[in-house]
């Protein structure tokens, strides 16, 4: 399946943006850059990535709000190591180091998409799994529960560790490193590094609200029963399937 259709429309904005870069106004350059950062999280690997880490996680609103926060703040962070650099010395991105990101990328997306598939046919998914339940309030249960309680903190702690780090590997590769070269294309320094501080905190703040309204939807109570049973494997599916044009598999 050929995904490039996807990719199209994303293309022609960071084109058109390209043209209207040159020779723009100071207070223009910076207001496409904060356009450029709201509208970042929607380019498909970004999607493909978040909506599996998301669903991988149980698609809590708060928790899907958080892990999108910490993928933008990777991906930011990314951009800014980069960023400076290729602003100051009016270089370009190694082509080693966008092809072996893209790569990584494409892998992420398989194992993420993968274990959604695997947790989906063990049931993690049913209605309820991941609740506590209120019968251990006696002093009996209390062990159980810290346990769980300490169980769930370290869950949350791992999930947020790869949301930083599957943002980091999409700030160095695909259309996070063409953004990035568009800015540092800019005329002057001055220009080029203003705009990227308005995009790479934009970047972040339009992940999160992305994936919380992905969350948020598909928790409704009328969605919730076909998210669980139909939804959550289809974003398997697909993203198995995005993941291996992705990587050139397939």
């Amino acid at each position: 399946m050929d995904f490039e259709l996807l990719y199209k429309a994303v293309e022609d904005v960071d084109m058109w943006f390209e043209g209207v870069f040159a020779g723009a106004p100071f207070v223009v350059v910076l207001g496409i850059a904060l356009i450029l950062g709201a509208r970042h999280a929607s380019d498909p690997d970004h999607l493909v990535a978040v909506t599996s880490l998301v669903a991988a996680d149980g698609g809590d609103v708060r928790g899907a709000a958080r892990l999108g926060a910490w993928w933008g703040a990777g991906h930011a962070g990314a951009l800014l190591v980069l960023g400076v650099p290729l602003i100051l010395f009016k270089s370009e991105m190694p082509a080693w180091l966008e092809r072996g990101a893209e790569t990584a990328v494409g892998v992420v997306i398989l194992v993420l998409a993968l274990r959604i598939v695997v947790k989906w046919a063990r049931g993690d998914f049913r209605a309820g799994r991941h609740e506590h339940r209120n019968a251990s309030q006696s002093v009996g249960h209390r062990h159980l529960r810290e346990g769980a309680d300490t169980a769930h903190t370290h869950h949350h702690l791992r999930s947020r560790r790869q949301a930083l780090g599957i943002g980091v590997l999409h700030g160095l590769a695909g259309t996070g490193a063409v953004a990035l070269l568009l800015i540092a294309a800019l005329p002057s320094q001055l220009e080029a590094a203003a705009a990227l501080a308005v995009f790479a905190p934009m970047s972040v703040i339009s992940m999160a609200l992305c994936t919380t309204a992905f969350a948020w939807l598909l928790t409704r109570p009328v969605v919730d029963p076909i998210y669980r049973t139909v939804l959550i494997p289809a974003f398997g599916i697909f993203g198995l399937m995005f993941g291996l044009w992705y990587t050139g598999i397939a």
